[in-house]
C-alpha cells in the first residue's frame, strides 16, 4: 500500500530521532504529541534545516545545500527539486495553515495540512488523505503548547499521540534554510493564483541563496524572502499550451509586480501586514518553462544580485 503524505514524513522524522545529537534537534512530548525543537531553544543548523526541508515536502522532494555562483552573492544556494512537485510543495510545503490559538501563533505547513484538507486549494489539486499520523512544520519563536496540540487533534480527528510538530524560528539557521527551500513552492503558488492547471506539471526544480542569519524572525523573514523574489531560479517541466504560457509567462516572476525592488523589510514596514504586500510579488526572481509536449522552452524575469547585496549586508 502505498504511504500517505504524513506517513512519509513521520518516517523522515525517526530517522531525525535517531541522529537528533547529531543534527542538535531536541524531542520533547507535549499534551501526548511528539515536539521537535529545530531552532528555537535547540541550536538546530544548516543539516538540520535540510531534514526540516525535506518533512515539508512528505519526503517527495530533495533539499540540497549548493556552493555559492556570481548570482548568489557570495553565499550557498537551497536548492529543491521533486517530480511529484504538486503533491510535494502544494498538499504538504506550503505554508497555507495559520495555527492561532489564543496568544500563539505560528504559520503551519507540512502534511498535516492534506489530513485537515479545508483549504480551498485542496479543491484544485489531489492531496487530501486520512493517515493514522500527521506531521506538521511550525514557523514560530515557541513551541506549541498542550492547548494547541489539543486543537489541532481535534482539527485534524486523531488522538494527539499521532501528531508530531517540528518548530524553529525564521532567524535560526534551520528556520532559514526551510524557508528558502520555498522556491519552488513560490513558483507553483504563483500558477495556481494565475489559473494554470497545475495538473499540467510533472517535474520541478528551484534554487535560491541561503542569507545570513538575521539578528531576529523580523529581519530573518525579510531576508529570506529577499533570497527567493530577487535570487531565486524556477525550472517547471509541463505539458501545456505555448501560446497560454506565452500569455501568463510574464505575469509569473516576481519583476511583474510595481513593488519589485523594494526590499521586504522596508515593504513590511510600509503595510504593518503581511497580506497587505502585492500578492503578485511573490514569486522567484526568475522562471524558465520547460514544455515537454512541444520541446519549446520560456524564460521570464531576471535575478537581482545588487538588491540581495543590500538586503544581505547592509
Amino acid at each position: 500500500m502505498t504511504p500517505t503524505l504524513n506517513e512519509r514524513a513521520f518516517a523522515l522524522v525517526q530517522s531525525m530521532r535517531r541522529h537528533a545529537d547529531e543534527l542538535r534537534v531536541a524531542f520533547h512530548e507535549v499534551g501526548g504529541a511528539t515536539v521537535v525543537d529545530c531552532g528555537i531553544a535547540a541550536v538546530g543548523g544548516i543539516r538540520a534545516g535540510l531534514q526540516l526541508s525535506q518533512v515539508c515536502l512528505a519526503g517527495l522532494g530533495d533539499v540540497s545545500l549548493l556552493p555559492t555562483d556570481e548570482s548568489s552573492v557570495s553565499m550557498p544556494r537551497i536548492q529543491v527539486f521533486s517530480d511529484q512537485p504538486v503533491l510535494a510543495c502544494m498538499a504538504s510545503q506550503y505554508a497555507g495553515w495559520q495555527i492561532s490559538v489564543g496568544k500563539y501563533f505560528a504559520m503551519g505547513s507540512g502534511p498535516m495540512r492534506a489530513q485537515y484538507g479545508k483549504e480551498k486549494l485542496f479543491d484544485d489539486i489531489p492531496g487530501r488523505e486520512q493517515s493514522p499520523v500527521a506531521v506538521g512544520v511550525f514557523e514560530t519563536s515557541k513551541l506549541p503548547t498542550a492547548d494547541v496540540v489539543q486543537q489541532l487533534a481535534e482539527k485534524l480527528a486523531l488522538p494527539a499521540t499521532a501528531l508530531t510538530l517540528l518548530a524553529a524560528r525564521t532567524a535560526s539557521l534551520a528556520g532559514n534554510v526551510q524557508v528558502v527551500a520555498r522556491s519552488l513552492e513560490m513558483a507553483l503558488h504563483k500558477l495556481h493564483e494565475l489559473k494554470f492547471d497545475l495538473m499540467q506539471v510533472v517535474s520541478g526544480a528551484a534554487c535560491a541563496p541561503l542569507p545570513p542569519p538575521a539578528r531576529d524572525d523580523l529581519a530573518a523573514i525579510g531576508r529570506t524572502n529577499d533570497a527567493i523574489l530577487y535570487g531565486g531560479r524556477a525550472v517547471v517541466y509541463v505539458r501545456a499550451d505555448d501560446v497560454q504560457l506565452s500569455e501568463i509567462g510574464p505575469k509569473i516572476p516576481s519583476n511583474a509586480s510595481p513593488e519589485f525592488g523594494a526590499l521586504f523589510g522596508e515593504l513590511f514596514e510600509k503595510y504593518k501586514d503581511f497580506y497587505k504586500i502585492d500578492p503578485v510579488l511573490f514569486s522567484p526572481a526568475e522562471i524558465t518553462i520547460c514544455n515537454i509536449a512541444s520541446g519549446r522552452v520560456h524564460r521570464f524575469g531576471k535575478i537581482a544580485p545588487e538588491i540581495l547585496e543590500r538586503s544581505f549586508f547592509t
